[in-house]
């Protein structure tokens, strides 16, 4: 039970890092400090689509998974609703390339807009 709901959290916590990795620019509207954490994470985000590598949260949670005695995804709100969004059935890499690309203008915009709100000279 431990063990499945470990691997239940890790995949929040991968969930919420795509979702930081997509749209964390925005908190840096508040708090412009997050700059230093986001964009190393868009940067390394960018290069696991482009290079088709695996996230280290991957297999650490199956490995939490196998441990717990769980065969696949079943059983759970998060196994059910979540692991679709995050490993999507059929990705090619052409499809993570397209992935990549969209996090690195996703976050473009973001900042391009960032800057011209706080930029004195771009107003």
């Amino acid at each position: 039970m431990a063990l499945s709901l470990a691997a239940d959290l890790l995949v929040l916590l991968h969930l919420a890092f795509i979702v930081f990795v997509l749209l964390g620019g925005l908190l840096v509207w508040r708090w412009w400090r997050v700059v230093f954490l986001h964009l190393p994470a868009v940067v390394w985000g960018a290069l696991l689509e482009f290079y088709g590598w695996q996230c280290p949260l991957t297999p650490l949670e199956q490995q939490l998974r196998v441990a717990a005695g769980e065969a696949g995804y079943s059983g759970s709100f998060i196994a059910h609703y979540l692991l679709p969004v995050i490993y999507p059935a059929g990705l090619t890499p052409g499809i993570q390339m397209t992935l990549g690309a969209g996090v690195l203008l996703i976050n473009l915009v973001i900042y391009g807009w960032l800057l011209i709100r706080k930029h004195p000279m771009l107003k």
